[in-house]
């Protein structure tokens, strides 16, 4: 059973780390390449897609990684897995306080209503965004390896 788990989890965040690196390297790059209102109405159409079901992903990947540390305590790779715990909580941490509120701003945007500074806002979102990448593929390998 503790195998079974282990996999899912692993899929699991493995596809989460997937979507958000699609998104920071090819989504948004290829959004950044069209005219202004493109940019906008794409960006503001990926904020309210992505964001109603990220939340879920992100929270259900946490849940299966505290099961998988609890269930697996007394075995190999328990330090791993709680770690990978560990920056999956800072994920969500930035995603509420640095990402969330920019993406509910602009989810709303639209080409008549955007902001003098939506180009800045998208930038500031796609710095954190990276960021965020970056914990995510730290979180996924170090489940990846408390695996082997």
């Amino acid at each position: 059973m503790l195998n079974a788990l282990e996999i899912v989890t692993t899929v699991l965040v493995g596809l989460m780390v997937g979507v958000e690196f699609s998104v920071a390297f090819v989504i948004n790059p290829i959004l950044n390449g069209l005219p202004d209102d493109s940019i906008v109405l794409g960006r503001a159409h990926g904020g309210r897609m992505l964001g109603a079901v990220m939340p879920v992903w992100y929270i259900g990947s946490l849940v299966l990684v505290a099961v998988w540390a609890i269930a697996g305590w007394h075995h190999g790779g328990a330090g791993l897995v709680v770690t990978a715990g560990a920056l999956l909580i800072l994920s969500v941490v930035m995603s509420l306080l640095l990402l969330v509120p920019i993406n509910n701003r602009g989810k709303t945007w639209t080409t008549e209503n955007r902001p003098e500074d939506w180009k800045e806002q998208m930038n500031r979102w796609d710095r954190f965004h990276y960021v965020r990448v970056a914990v995510i593929i730290a979180a996924f390998a170090l489940l990846v390896a408390a695996l082997a």
